[in-house]
C-alpha cells in the first residue's frame, strides 16, 4: 500500500490511456482566439494525475448501463405502444373472417329457400292442375234436373226443414183438431226429432196451462202408441211420470207453462181425446206434397 502523498500504482496506467488518446488531447488543447498560448486541457483539469484513477472508469461504466437502460426502456415503451394496436388489428381480422362467415352461411340459406319455395310452387301449380282436371267434366257437364221450387208457406204457417206448422188460437177436442188439420191438407203434428219438438216449443205461448194437442194416440192399444200416419212411436218427449192413463188418456198434448224451469224435450202428457185444448197441425211440403195450403 502507497503512503499518503504519493501516485497510486495505476497512475501510470492512466496516464497512458490519456496518452494514447492524442488526436483527442490535441483537439481540446486547441488554442482558441482570446485565451492564453498555454491553455489547460479540461480532461487533466477534471481528472489531475493525482487524483483517485477509477472515477473515469466509473464514470463510463455508469454512462454505458444509462445508455443501455434508456434504450431498454424505449424498446419497452415501443413494445407496450404497438402491442394494443397489434391486438386490435387481429381482433379485427377475427371479425372480419366471421363476417365473411356468416355472409356466406346467409348466402346458402337464402339460396335454400329459393330452391324450397320454387318446388312448393311447382307441386301447388300440380295440384291446382289436377284439380281442375277433376272438376272440369262436373262444369260441362250439362244439368238437366231443374232447381226444386223454394218452400213458402202461408200466413201463420211456420216453415221447419220440408214441413209447414200451424198453431190454433182455438180449442178443439182431438178428433176435430185432426179433421180441422186434414181440410188444411195435413194433419196433426208428427214429431220425430228434438230439433222439431223445439222448435215448435219455441212457438207457443205460455200460460198457466198451454195445452196443444199433436198426433198421437193410444186408443186402440193401451200404451200402444201411434202416430196419425199409422207408425209406431219410437221414444218420445213424455214429462216424468207420463203417459199414466189417468182417467182414460188416450191421446197425446204438448204442455207449457209459466214455470221456467220446464223444457222442450219433457212436455208431453197424455189426457182424454174429449178434452178441448188448442192444437198444432202439420203439412208435409216435400217432394211429391202440394205446394198450396188451403186457408
Amino acid at each position: 500500500m502507497s503512503t499518503t502523498g504519493s501516485p497510486p500504482a495505476f497512475e501510470g496506467m492512466y496516464s497512458k490511456l490519456i496518452d494514447n488518446e492524442g488526436t483527442y488531447d490535441e483537439f481540446i488543447q486547441r488554442p482558441d482566439v482570446g485565451h492564453s498560448a498555454h491553455p489547460v486541457s479540461p480532461v487533466r483539469l477534471m481528472v489531475s494525475p493525482s487524483g483517485p484513477g477509477p472515477y473515469r472508469l466509473t464514470t463510463i461504466c455508469l454512462a454505458t448501463l444509462c445508455a443501455v437502460l434508456v434504450i431498454s426502456i424505449i424498446a419497452v415503451t415501443a413494445h407496450y405502444k404497438n402491442k394494443p394496436q397489434g391486438d386490435g388489428e387481429v381482433t379485427a381480422e377475427i371479425q372480419r373472417q366471421m363476417q365473411d362467415v356468416n355472409t356466406t352461411t346467409l348466402i346458402a340459406t337464402i339460396a335454400k329457400l329459393k330452391e324450397e319455395k320454387n318446388q312448393l310452387q311447382k307441386e301447388k301449380d300440380e295440384l291446382l292442375a289436377k284439380l281442375a282436371a277433376t272438376k272440369a267434366p262436373e262444369v260441362i257437364k250439362p244439368t238437366t234436373k231443374a232447381a226444386p221450387a223454394p218452400i213458402v208457406c202461408p200466413v201463420d204457417w211456420h216453415l221447419f226443414n220440408d214441413s209447414c206448422y200451424f198453431i190454433s188460437r182455438t180449442t178443439r177436442d182431438w178428433p176435430e183438431s185432426q179433421s180441422y188439420c186434414q181440410s188444411k191438407g195435413g194433419h196433426l203434428a208428427i214429431i220425430h226429432t228434438a230439433e222439431e219438438q223445439t222448435f215448435l216449443w219455441d212457438l207457443l205461448p205460455r200460460g198457466h196451462w198451454n195445452a196443444f194437442w199433436f198426433g198421437i194416440t193410444d186408443e186402440h192399444t193401451e200404451d200402444h202408441w201411434k202416430w196419425v200416419d199409422g207408425t209406431t212411436l219410437v221414444g218420445g218427449f213424455w214429462e216424468v211420470g207420463e203417459p199414466n192413463n189417468h182417467i182414460d188418456e188416450d191421446c197425446g198434448y204438448i204442455v207449457k207453462t209459466e214455470v221456467l224451469e220446464r223444457v222442450a224435450i219433457r212436455s208431453w202428457y197424455d189426457a182424454p181425446c174429449s178434452m178441448y185444448w188448442r192444437f198444432i197441425c202439420e203439412k208435409e211440403m216435400g217432394a211429391g206434397a202440394s205446394t198450396a195450403i188451403p186457408h
